[in-house]
């Protein structure tokens, strides 16, 4: 198949194709008429990358799956670096996640904290004027 349909199939563009071609994640081959040639592994290829970066990893750490798949794995996830990619992003996520559980933490405090402090203005004072915007 062609760049077009390759693209069109993988749901990404043609200028995303030539750039993992240029990062040597999809292989340059050529037709004999000079059009890049694509097959069903390349689809593979290109499905696995999207995937894998829908989930948060760099382009370049799709790299060991890339080569799994190239190797003539079934699955570009069944090698030992693959593996390894999963357990870094995990770790990645989970950093991520205990940042985000904290950050929710202090925000929830500070609303608790404001909470409290509205309610004990509230009984025979003015009320506070909020303006947004000028």
């Amino acid at each position: 198949m062609r760049i077009g349909e390759l693209a069109e199939r993988a749901g990404t563009t043609t200028r995303t194709l030539r750039y993992y071609e240029s990062r040597g994640l999809l292989p340059a081959r050529r037709a004999d008429n000079g059009y890049r040639a694509y097959d069903e592994d390349d689809l593979r290829l290109v499905q696995q990358i999207r995937t894998l970066q829908d989930f948060g990893f760099e382009l370049e750490e799709t790299r060991p799956f890339v080569e799994c798949l190239r190797a003539g794995h079934p699955a570009g996830d069944s090698c030992p670096a693959s593996l390894a990619g999963y357990r870094r992003k995990l770790g990645e996520l989970d950093a991520l996640i205990d940042q985000l559980r904290a950050v929710r933490a202090q925000v929830g405090a500070e609303l608790a904290r404001a909470e409290l402090e509205a309610a004990a203005e509230l009984p025979g004072g003015p009320e506070p004027r909020c303006e947004l915007g000028g």
